[in-house]
């Protein structure tokens, strides 16, 4: 078998993999404190090739590509005014920590609203903790200081979905948390989309090889069946 199939099938696999990932960053480019993911990719290795009669060793050729880990850039993003007094974000490091049917999970997203009890609640009905771990309780007139919700440092988090993290907490984190306020998405739209049709154009390049290979095999099938004949 012609090892180009294998390379070129690996690559499109990988490709496929990271338009996934960059389809998930660009549907999220206005989720509130939204983190945008970046695929890596590696080698599988190399193959020696030699010289069939003599031995002679010609060279190496690359035995194809995979994504060795998908990483999140969790660096914190501007902070975008709404007036709206529910609305906090953090200025700096840290994470909201809200508890969930799974256990708590932390978070940038600090859209949140109220429950039927006056509670805190985010977009998911999760109740948002304070620094003490307990639920944290609107006030009569629709509003929460700043300082009741909990900052927490959670270093190597790991993403869950509907923008949530987990990990263990170290305590108090250095951010301070602004009222009025929402961090705006990691992702930006057009380095997004222009990797996107990187992707593509590459995903198509692997898509010709196939292609050209495919023929190339059929026509000496063809050549071989002939002189045989």
């Amino acid at each position: 078998m012609d090892p180009g199939l294998y390379i070129a099938a690996s690559g499109m696999l990988a490709e496929q993999v990271r338009q996934s990932q960059l389809a998930n960053d660009l549907s999220n480019a206005s989720t509130p404190g939204y983190k945008s993911d970046q695929a890596e990719q590696q080698s599988f290795g190399s193959l020696l090739l030699s010289n069939t009669s003599s031995g002679q060793q010609i060279g190496t050729i690359s035995t194809g590509v995979r994504i060795s880990k998908v990483v999140t850039d969790t660096s914190p993003a501007t902070l975008n005014q709404t007036g709206e007094p529910l609305d906090f974000g953090i200025s700096g490091a840290g994470y909201f920590a809200v508890r969930t049917g799974s256990g708590i999970r932390y978070t940038r997203d600090g859209q949140f609203g109220s429950n039927s009890t006056n509670q805190l609640v985010d977009q998911q009905g999760n109740l948002v903790l304070g620094q003490n771990g307990q639920p944290i309780t609107v006030s009569s007139k629709g509003t929460v200081a700043p300082t009741a919700l909990g900052v927490f440092n959670v270093p190597n988090v790991t993403k869950q979905g509907t923008n949530y993290f987990s990990g263990a907490s170290t305590g108090r984190a250095s951010g301070t948390v602004r009222q009025g306020e929402l961090e705006a998405s990691g992702v930006d739209p057009i380095q997004t989309m222009t990797d996107m049709m990187a992707s593509l154009r590459a995903y198509q390049a692997g898509q010709s090889a196939l292609q050209s290979i495919n023929q190339t095999m059929q026509e000496d099938a063809s050549s071989v069946g002939s002189i045989q004949g």
